[in-house]
């Protein structure tokens, strides 16, 4: 880094995670000590910083067009690459991370939503699983009662002659 004239300040790039040299002009030494020092080398039009976790958040709930079955945090293709650093350049813009899913969404519609919004129709994806596993629990209740339950059997007519001695019988009974 430089002294004489020009101070040297390093801020992160937007773009692939390099960095990229700003230069400042240096701030003229007061008697104020190091905390005018400090105060001088950070530039009036710094650029925010971006917390990574928020972009994998953001990725991470995006399909990457190449892949389709991998979310934009875990693809290895180039356009995933460039779909990040545009999340990352977004939201150093200022915006916040639902704006930069919405800009993604306008772009592709919400099928590059991995997983889908809950209203409208899409509630009929969220429901689905959950009335199939229900419905087929109540099939495996009824099928098993039906399998343990004992069968009734059908009456046998009785033979009149047989009728007569069983009433003799439990007649001469005292």
């Amino acid at each position: 880094m430089r002294r004489a004239g020009l101070l040297a300040l390093t801020v992160a790039g937007l773009v692939g995670g390099r960095s990229v040299e700003a230069r400042a002009p240096a701030a003229p030494r007061l008697a104020a000590g190091p905390v005018a020092a400090a105060a001088a080398t950070v530039p009036a039009n710094a650029a925010p910083t971006i917390d990574e976790e928020t972009v994998r958040r953001v990725a991470a709930q995006l399909r990457c067009v190449v892949c389709q079955n991998l979310s934009v945090l875990d693809s290895p293709s180039e356009m995933a690459a460039q779909m990040r650093a545009i999340i990352r350049e977004r939201l150093a813009a200022g915006e916040a991370p639902e704006q930069v899913v919405q800009y993604f969404v306008d772009k592709y519609g919400e099928w590059i939503l991995l997983a889908p919004r809950e209203h409208g129709f899409n509630l009929l994806v969220w429901a689905a699983p959950v009335v199939s596993v229900l419905v087929g629990l109540a099939v495996v209740a009824v099928l098993l009662r039906r399998w343990t339950r004992p069968r009734a059997r059908p009456a046998t007519p009785v033979d009149p002659a047989l009728r007569e001695r069983i009433r003799r019988e439990l007649d001469s009974l005292p």
